[in-house]
């Protein structure tokens, strides 16, 4: 008994299942039921008795490509059991494994986890003396080399780019990069983006297997068409050349991850580059009320150079989405915990609730407020604040200035030298006799003296900027002292030692207001050494048994929903960010991820907006509502004040 395709889905759904040979664009706006579009596109193909091997599914995860592939068998049974389903670099490394011979690869070649990479990086820059604390990690340089790969562009350019202003030698960076390509090329490894480059150059360099793979697969699907790069758009470009029976879904107003190479324009080019695709528009929505809608369609429409569509609700109202005006983060912290409460009162449970952010130091005085209230959370998006590697490093001085005797933030900030192992630390440590005190007279000298030759100048720097007040002032304000650590030492580490150096800076920058809230640094200290011991015991095992609130950027919500969502710090430079305004001069993207994180919502929807920040110095600063807010009608939000007593 055949599939009631007409039963199974809504009019637009069925118009793109159904749609004749040729290329065809599905244009899925949020909650249109894109997977399900997708799936019976395949059913479809299979009832018209296409073979499965003659059909190429193309997705981002290799959770959607199983996900797609057991609903189409539980539709149209093994009749699709044989179909080449999976990711671009799982089908890239497939046919790789039967052609690598053309390239110069033996068949049996080695793909390199992120660790082997990183080993690798790691061994190249050691044999060129590179290797150290003053050049970049390996997880640094691999980030500069993969984004180079993906957009096909010159390493030395990328780096130029990522390092700005920075003082980096470009040319020993690239040196690394050859050393890296010739030592995969010795072992007969590939790292995982060279399963994309090389599986284009198959396609480039190998025009009878290209035209082998244009012969077998007769209808092409991609899933997700608005997040690929040059890279893979191209090489699907070269198997759907004979046929052209490509079908891509994706969405536009969805496409946030310009920053590791995706590029809409991609998408956008789709009917330039195949001049009679068959255009089809997603727009019945399925998963928020309509007032959420309403918002999502207004805030989108404000973008140019884009599919313009509209949500249209099937689901009932249920109230307008909330606009939050508080008095400062403090107040949304508390406005947040309250009204979860209520929502679990009212019978949400906790793991339909998440709380949303643009940056992770928007966070910090929620967590603080929900360890403190001791309710159960879920960092989705990474480690909790004040567990990171940056704020633990930035704060390690700190610590030894308030605790003489801190055995472990001495340990950590003798890491942070160059030269300076573990061993080296601890027997630094030994010779001062288990204290370090940098403002007792005659210590800098002293401890100097004891240090490697690469390190000592980047610890007279840091001496140097020690606030001149002592202790007493970095007791009375530990945000100087963070400052001046950050400016003159951790800035420059940090660009070295993490890719996403950027957004790390921004929680430091976050950090030094948020320590005006304390009356002393050891206030302060003590607040951050609750906070890590209560996330430590938060989860021991068994502690993350029970669902719990969800606390994510809003990059990493992309593709989920729950039914009540928060977004916190809507104000300009936080949501749209500044950073990001400066980088791409562009805010299109800032508000394609405001759309997103507005469409993971069913139900309720609270956007919160602080009238003023907290500033190092004891003042605060005003702030300005984001464009995002400001620029909808009144009469689509429903306003509350709240914290201004």
């Amino acid at each position: 008994m055949g599939i009631n395709f007409e039963q199974a889905l809504n009019a637009e759904q069925l118009a793109a299942v159904q749609a004749p040979d040729g290329p065809v664009l599905v244009i899925a706006a949020a909650g249109t039921g894109k997977t399900r579009t997708l799936t019976y596109r395949v059913a479809w193909l299979a009832e018209r008795g296409i073979a499965a091997r003659r059909i190429l599914l193309l997705t981002f995860t290799n959770k959607a490509a199983r996900e797609m592939l057991d609903r189409a068998v539980a539709l149209v049974g093994e009749a699709v059991g044989g179909l080449w389903g999976g990711t671009f670099h799982h089908m890239a490394n497939r046919m790789l494994r039967r052609h690598a011979e053309a390239l110069g690869y033996r068949s049996d070649y080695t793909i390199l986890d992120q660790d082997e990479a990183r080993s690798l990086v790691r061994a190249c820059a050691k044999e060129l003396k590179l290797a150290g604390k003053e050049f970049p990690k390996p997880d640094v340089l691999l980030s500069v080399f993969s984004l180079a790969a993906n957009i096909e562009r010159p390493v030395p350019d990328v780096a130029a780019e990522h390092f700005a202003e920075h003082v980096i030698n470009l040319e020993e960076v690239a040196r690394v990069h050859r050393a890296y390509q010739a030592r995969k090329r010795e072992l007969q490894a590939m790292d995982f983006d060279d399963l994309l480059v090389n599986g284009l150059r198959l396609f480039r360099e190998q025009p009878d297997v290209l035209a082998r793979y244009q012969e077998q697969f007769q209808y092409i699907l991609v899933d997700e068409y608005q997040d690929t790069n040059t890279l893979q758009a191209e090489w699907v470009d070269r198997l759907a050349e004979h046929r052209r029976n490509l079908l891509v879904v994706g969405d536009d107003f969805q496409s946030i991850y310009s920053w590791r190479g995706a590029d809409f324009k991609n998408f956008l080019s789709f009917p330039k580059r195949y001049p009679h695709v068959q255009v089809f528009k997603l727009e019945t929505n399925y998963r928020s009320a309509p007032e959420i809608l309403d918002l999502a369609n207004a805030c989108i429409a404000c973008n140019p150079a884009q599919f313009q569509k509209t949500m249209k609700a099937v689901r009932p109202g249920h109230g307008k989405p909330v606009l939050v005006r508080l008095r400062d983060s403090d107040a949304q912290a508390r406005f947040v915990v309250e009204r979860i409460r209520r929502l679990l009162r009212q019978g949400c449970a906790p793991g339909e609730i998440a709380v949303l952010y643009r940056a992770h130091f928007h966070a910090m005085e929620l967590q603080l407020e929900l360890t403190r209230q001791h309710m159960d959370f879920v960092v989705t998006s990474g480690m909790r604040f004040f567990e990171q590697a940056h704020i633990k490093d930035v704060c390690a001085l700190l610590r030894v200035l308030v605790h003489p005797g801190d055995e472990l933030a001495f340990l950590r900030l003798m890491g942070l030298l160059p030269k300076v192992g573990a061993k080296t630390a601890e027997r630094l440590w030994q010779k001062l006799g288990g204290r370090c005190e940098p403002y007792r007279p005659g210590f800098a000298a002293e401890f100097t003296a004891l240090l490697p030759a690469a390190a000592r100048a980047p610890w007279r720097a840091i001496a140097a900027a020690l606030p001149p007040g002592g202790l007493e002032q970095v007791t009375r304000d530990p945000g100087e002292l963070l400052l001046r650590f950050n400016a003159v030492f951790y800035e420059n580490y940090s660009i070295n030692a993490f890719e996403n150096h950027a957004r790390r800076q921004e929680d430091i920058q976050g950090l030094i207001n948020f320590t005006a809230r304390y009356a002393s640094a050891e206030d302060f200290l003590n607040e951050m050494a609750l906070m890590t011991n209560l996330d430590a015991e938060a989860e021991a095992p068994g502690a993350g048994d029970t669902p719990a609130i969800k606390l994510s950027s809003v990059h990493q919500a992309k593709g989920l929903e729950w039914q009540a969502v928060f977004v916190l710090s809507l104000n300009e430079g936080l949501f749209p960010s500044h950073r990001a305004l400066a980088d791409n001069a562009d805010e299109s993207e800032e508000r394609r991820l405001f759309y997103v994180a507005v469409t993971r919502a069913r139900d309720e929807l609270y956007l919160c907006v602080p009238e003023v920040r907290r500033v190092r110095d004891g003042g605060v600063m005003f702030c300005t509502p984001s464009r995002f807010v400001t620029e909808v009608s009144a009469d689509l939000l429903t306003e509350e004040y709240a914290g201004f007593m």
